[in-house]
């Protein structure tokens, strides 16, 4: 039957398309009522020449971990056989135990798109970068004819590639966060996204993924019925002749023109549908059910097409042919299945419409997710365990074989139960949470007993918790505190419960008074590891250091979180022994060689090498980190991006520090864990305040204030500092203050003055001194200036001595003043650190021009306006210059050293300068799209802005220019 209709849809959709030929990616939404034809839309639109890669969603295996994602990826989870998809027997032991996380398998759903656009090789070569990086490759891929999927290979040159999530509201919510971690970061790909919906509100539905495909760049298709005209020609099709204009226009009214039910109808009732929509006194007869339809096909098939249409069902909404007819076996008699074969079997079922079957498709599938449940649900529970067992001895994946046992149990199952819980754990250990959740979960239906049953679902909330995977905390504390008191159960919930501190305390104290460290050193462990990041978020360093060392002692390879090293470490250098506990840290190896132990280490170094002033070596750390923790978890990513952007601001390198925080930023909010990225915000927000952008620290320090509201020590920290440096660059002593205040409150209840942490004394004592008040700033500056005396911190006493020079001056004590900042000079020398140093200069130069010593002035300040020239930092550039303009000595140099951002890799953004960077280093395309998380066509297309900017047609002359523009410290670099 021909397509009818959707004219106007098909125009929007062909539009896209063409914009994604044109290495504009597309998001598409087409939404619509179940039956309304989205399905058929995409099939016709798809029909002729676009490479797809197709996944539906099935309400039956919506909690299968990254089932979904696994049907666009193929088997091996690497793109090859994109679109084929597995069965139910593959679909969570194989992806699922590959990916760590949504993230992870975000990223091989890039490197797929990247596959199908025939993104590998050339683009890596030198001769690629000399053609540019739009040339487009010579292979090709012919298009299928329908949605289903293709053989692997490459896209033709100008051919967009598709990929389709049909009934995305059924897809499981790892898959869904994946494919929104990838489409965030499609730029210039030659990509159609296109997402199938019954209703975009639908709760079932990924926020992120939401916000995505409705906002107000991505295409949105509503489907609604098909007109009165419609559906004449739709029942003409069907071989209804005589349904006039009058009684379409009823047909419309009585069924709205939904398609499935019109069909259903004309279906059921042929020309009797005409005689009642004729009769204006005649109701006509609603649809019958969906089941009735598809049984009554169902019981017209031979008993070897039944049973093949029925084994399938009970495999998934798709299969293998052989591993359909091996577990039909359970269904037909000696005789039956000698007298049958599949192929005969299968092309009964494909005739009837219960099952279909595509050249080349090593699969069958059923065409409608309704099919499938019509059928599965018809078994009788003798009959639906039969083949569920027979599925068991089938399939070859240990977790599917358990899975279709537990479906054939018909109560409690102490064994199988066991046998759950054994592999959920063994997951666990190896950081598959996902699937850990789900085998835990299943055991836990199957427990003989309700203490059994209480344990594993303890586990298997942990592990969803770890997965990032539990959208309503709050519905799953109310349920376990339904179970009887125990130390897991006091446990879990005081870690559900860290937005609360004097709760999560209480009831991880309780969790621990309950449990005998010695006889369940793992449930020691865990709770020791929270007691860990419950003083780490009150800035207990002592304290966070003294429980994280107990988990590692009694349980190290099990402490149920991937910090745990990073806790302790930070922990001692809050306390004051970062010096000590670096020189106590054993040798450690490359982090691509790093045991997973061990890049938790390097985590923990790096971050100690910042705080104790050693900023190249903390980069050269957290940079080997950031890189080698593609595999690690979602939180562990988004810390690592973060230290690394940390070390980058303070070593003067912020456009690396800009495309990090952004990355971690990103990380965050794609796995709805935006808590965990507060300091990031701080930073955000730091970077852009001293750049000069405003309304983004702003917007940065917005957020961070929302999470301050609720009391914690450290979002009040971080929401504080993001408003004071943005004060402090806007010139704003008063907002400085305003913000910077409370922190006095909280610095007793924690580790806030530590020098090399979260320097902000300094912040606070200039700004009192400039609104007058010398008491309060000596008040605030003068246990800063003892830590950092007694721990020979030279970055900490170099901003001491510039907030001291400040305060002096302001009370007029020039000797004091000019003392001060000569020792701030003194350890200067010792600071990488350039923009402490800028401003050090800049704080001399106008004390010694307000002094009338304007030579010595001038050389401060031009000093100072060197660095903050090359840092890119406007704010800090314009007081300098009108210092020295004070002095009556205007700006120095040529032109050129004028405009420093006007030149080489200064006219590159922080992303393109990333991306040259990272190029320039020898890494491949695709080794920089997976070191930022981007697609390698958004890496080609930002070598394709980069080589006419800097003037190279080669990798080599890139390397060569970026080399040339930085002698020194160059821009975005540390002076």
């Amino acid at each position: 039957m021909e397509f009818v209709g959707r004219t106007d849809s098909l125009a929007l959709l062909a539009a896209a398309r063409e914009r994604a030929r044109a290495g504009h990616p597309q998001r598409v939404l087409v939404e619509g009522p179940a039956g309304i034809g989205k399905t058929a839309l995409i099939r016709r639109f798809l029909h002729d020449d676009t490479h797809v890669l197709y996944g539906a969603g099935e309400e039956a295996e919506s909690e299968l971990a990254f089932g979904v994602l696994e049907q666009l990826l193929g088997r091996d989870g690497t793109g090859a056989g994109a679109g084929s998809g597995p069965g139910v027997g593959t679909g969570i032991g194989i992806g699922g135990r590959r990916w760590a996380d949504a993230h992870a398998a975000g990223a091989a759903l890039l490197e797929a798109l990247d596959e199908a656009q025939g993104a590998g090789g050339a683009p890596d070569s030198d001769d690629r970068a000399t053609r540019g990086p739009d040339t487009p490759n010579t292979s090709a891929l012919d298009a299928p004819s329908t949605p289903a999927p293709d053989a692997p290979g490459t896209s033709a040159p100008d051919t967009p590639i598709a990929l389709v999530l049909d009934d995305a509201q059924w897809a499981d919510h790892l898959s869904l966060q994946a494919l929104t971690f990838a489409v965030r970061r499609l730029r210039a790909d030659r990509v159609l996204v296109l997402v199938v919906v019954r209703d975009a509100e639908d709760p079932r539905l990924a926020e992120g993924l939401r916000r995505l495909f409705t906002a107000d760049d991505a295409v949105r298709v509503r489907l609604d019925g098909l007109g009165p005209a419609e559906l004449a020609e739709l029942g003409g099709g069907m071989g209804v002749r005589g349904l006039t204009a009058q009684a379409a226009a009823r047909l419309h009214a009585h069924t709205a023109g939904n398609p499935l039910h019109v069909k259903a109808l004309l279906e059921q009732e042929g020309a009797g549908l005409l005689e009642a929509l004729g009769e204006r006194d005649v109701t006509p007869p609603a649809p019958k059910s969906f089941t009735a339809l598809v049984l009554a096909k169902l019981a017209a098939c031979s008993p070897a097409a039944d049973a093949l249409v029925c084994a399938t069902a009970v495999l998934g909404m798709h299969c293998t042919p052989a591993d359909a007819w091996e577990v039909a076996g359970a269904d037909l008699l000696d005789e039956e299945r000698r007298a049958a074969d599949v192929l005969t079997a299968l092309e009964e079922a494909v005739h009837t419409g219960l099952l279909t079957e595509s050249p080349g498709d090593p699969l069958i599938r059923f065409p409608h997710p309704l099919v499938h449940a019509a059928v599965y649900h018809q078994l009788g529970p003798s009959r639906r365990a039969a083949l569920h067992l027979s599925a068991a001895r089938t399939v070859r994946d240990q977790a599917h074989r358990l899975r279709h046992r537990a479906l054939a149990a018909a109560g409690p199952d102490p064994e199988l139960a066991a046998e759950l819980a054994s592999l959920g754990r063994k997951f666990a250990a190896e950081g598959a949470w996902a699937n850990a959740a789900g085998q835990l979960t299943a055991a836990a239906r199957l427990g003989p007993e309700p203490a059994v049953y209480e344990q594993y679902t303890l586990e298997a909330v942990e592990c969803a918790l770890l997965a990032g995977d539990v959208p309503d905390m709050g519905e799953v504390a109310q349920r376990i505190a339904q179970f009887t008191p125990g130390g897991w159960r006091s446990y879990l919930l005081g870690r559900l419960s860290l937005y609360d501190l004097d709760r999560a305390e209480a009831l991880l104290t309780d969790a621990w008074h309950r449990c005998d460290p010695a006889a369940e050193p793992v449930l020691g462990a865990r709770i020791a590891g929270q007691f860990a990041a419950l003083h780490g978020s009150m800035s207990h360093g002592a304290e966070m250091a003294e429980w994280a060392d107990l988990a590692i002692r009694l349980a190290p390879d099990d402490t149920a979180t991937d910090m745990i090293r990073v806790l302790r470490l930070n922990g001692l250098a809050m306390s004051g022994r970062a010096p000590q506990t670096l020189a106590a840290l054993a040798p450690l190896p490359d982090p691509a060689l790093a045991t997973p132990a061990q890049l938790e280490e390097l985590l923990g170094r790096g971050t100690l090498r910042e705080w104790t002033g050693d900023l190249t070596g903390a980069v050269r750390d957290l940079g080997g980190v950031f890189g080698a923790c593609h595999g690690r978890a979602a939180s562990f990513r988004v810390v690592a991006a973060t230290a690394l952007a940390s070390a980058e601001y303070r070593a003067g390198r912020w456009d690396d520090a800009i495309v990090h925080t952004d990355l971690a930023l990103s990380l965050a909010a794609d796995t709805d864990q935006p808590h965990i990225a507060l300091y990031c915000r701080m930073l955000a927000a730091q970077v852009h305040a001293v750049r000069g952008a405003f309304p983004k620290a702003q917007a940065h320090a917005r957020v961070a204030r929302v999470y301050a509201a609720g009391g914690h020590v450290n979002p009040a920290l971080w929401a504080a500092l993001a408003e004071a440096h943005l004060a402090r660059a806007q010139g704003r002593p008063e907002d400085v203050l305003a913000a910077l205040g409370p922190l006095l409150a909280l610095a007793p209840r924690g580790d806030l003055e530590e020098p090399g942490t979260v320097p902000w004394a300094d912040l606070l004592a200039e700004a009192w001194a400039a609104l007058g008040d010398e008491k309060r700033a000596v008040q605030a500056l003068a246990p800063y200036e003892v830590l950092a005396t007694q721990r020979g911190h030279h970055g900490a006493l170099l901003v001491a001595a510039r907030a001291r020079g400040t305060l002096e001056a302001a009370r007029g004590d020039t000797v004091a003043a000019e003392r001060a900042f000569r020792s701030g000079l003194k350890h200067a020398v010792h600071v990488e650190a350039p923009f402490d140093r800028a401003l050090l200069h800049l704080a001399y130069g106008g004390f010694l021009r307000r002094a009338g010593r304007r030579t010595r002035a001038g050389e401060q300040l031009r000093t100072a306006r060197d660095l903050l020239v090359r840092l890119d930092a406007p704010p800090d550039l314009g007081r300098c210059e009108r210092e020295l303009a004070a002095c009556g000595l205007g700006p120095a140099g040529s032109a050129s050293e004028r405009e420093p951002r006007t030149r080489g890799a200064a006219l590159l953004t922080p992303q393109e300068l990333a991306v040259a960077r990272l190029v320039a280093s020898g890494l491949t395309n695709r080794q920089v799209a997976r070191e930022l998380v981007i697609s390698v066509k958004t890496v080609e297309y930002h070598l394709g802005r980069i080589f006419p900017k800097l003037g190279v047609d080669s990798r080599t002359r890139l390397t060569a220019a970026l080399a040339a523009d930085e002698p020194g410290p160059g821009p975005g670099r540390a002076p």
